[in-house]
């Protein structure tokens, strides 16, 4: 990938490894690596003890030895995170969508452990954009043989995010599809769809200060968009070249019109937002919003959180150490 990335080989045999008080290296036994992996079994995709089996014996294959954990919860995901990191695992492994990735990658910003991808959801942000392959014997043999980098993440209120932040219309769309899915049964494509069309009509504006380098913009808008880095590139709408520069990129229409918004859209498919009218493309390595609201819907990686004012963004640069391709 492109930038200024602080590349080093992933020497797994090299860095501590204990778990429960146990060497990963067994003198008298054979000499495997013991990985953590920890996957998203509460997105309903089947996995079972079969599943489990035939994702040990990929690792192994490699000459590594996976402690596999399903978890059925973000709270799960977390702790079993926590847990490996207490014990010095060298490597997690997350295997899920971005929600899944943020989840685990929140406990290790700021530790030297590196965080292992397996691209398993829908969209694959994070994975796309670092190179990491979305087919599972190749992402698993990346997360042996691959190389570390150091990648920014975003944080808001102590809150962390590898790909973006939103609030204003875009959380509304994410908390609608949820409980369409939740509690109607819906799928995740058909629940965006009605929720996209229930917020257009109720297309709600909001009023926000921003801060950013040293200057106050006064805007009234349906949404604000961060991203970890700069997104909305050429043709690969939602990609992002670089994941280093240590500058979050915002973006902030003034007052479009529902047609604008498709507008917006048409701009930004072709690389030109920053040209489209009364739309802002600012980027700092710190900003801060404040609105008259006294809690804000904020959207991380697609998780929405209940948020008070003043909403304070920055960028963590290399907080973040990543397995990808050599």
């Amino acid at each position: 990938m492109a930038g200024n990335l602080h590349h080093g080989d992933l020497d797994i045999a090299s860095a501590p490894r204990r778990q429960n008080g146990i060497n990963y290296f067994q003198e008298n036994a054979l000499d495997s690596i013991i990985v953590i992996v920890i996957v998203n079994a509460g997105a309903g995709l089947g996995y079972c003890g079969g599943w489990v089996a035939a994702l040990e014996e990929k690792f192994r294959s490699h000459g590594v030895e996976a402690d596999i954990t399903l978890a059925k919860s973000g709270a799960e995901m977390i702790a079993r995170a926590e847990q490996a990191l207490a014990d010095g695992a060298p490597v997690v492994v997350a295997g899920g969508g971005d929600g899944t990735i943020n989840a685990v990658a929140s406990v290790l910003v700021g530790s030297a452990t590196r965080l292992g991808v397996l691209p398993l959801g829908t969209l694959n942000h994070f994975a796309k954009d670092l190179k990491i392959p979305l087919d599972l014997d190749q992402a698993v043999a990346n997360v042996v043989q691959g190389r570390v980098c150091q990648v920014d993440v975003g944080e808001v209120n102590g809150r962390i995010f590898l790909n973006n932040s939103g609030l204003g219309i875009y959380p509304d769309i994410v908390r609608d599809r949820e409980q369409q899915q939740r509690h109607l049964g819906r799928g995740k494509w058909p629940a965006f769809g009605r929720a996209l069309f229930a917020a257009l009509r109720r297309f709600p504006f909001m009023s926000v200060r921003l801060k950013i380098n040293g200057e106050d913009h006064l805007r009234r808008t349906p949404f604000v968009f961060i991203g970890n880095n700069e997104y909305l590139q050429g043709l690969t709408l939602g990609a992002r070249e670089r994941l280093d520069s240590g500058k979050l990129c915002l973006y902030v229409a003034q007052k479009p019109t529902r047609l604008g918004l498709l507008r917006y859209g048409m701009h930004a498919l072709f690389g030109k937002l920053g040209e489209a009218r009364d739309f802002d493309v600012l980027s700092a390595s710190e900003l801060v919003i404040e609105t008259r609201h006294h809690h804000m819907r904020v959207a991380t990686d697609g998780e929405v959180t209940l948020m008070k004012p003043p909403l304070c963004y920055r960028s963590r640069a290399a907080a973040l150490n990543v397995v990808v391709p050599a």
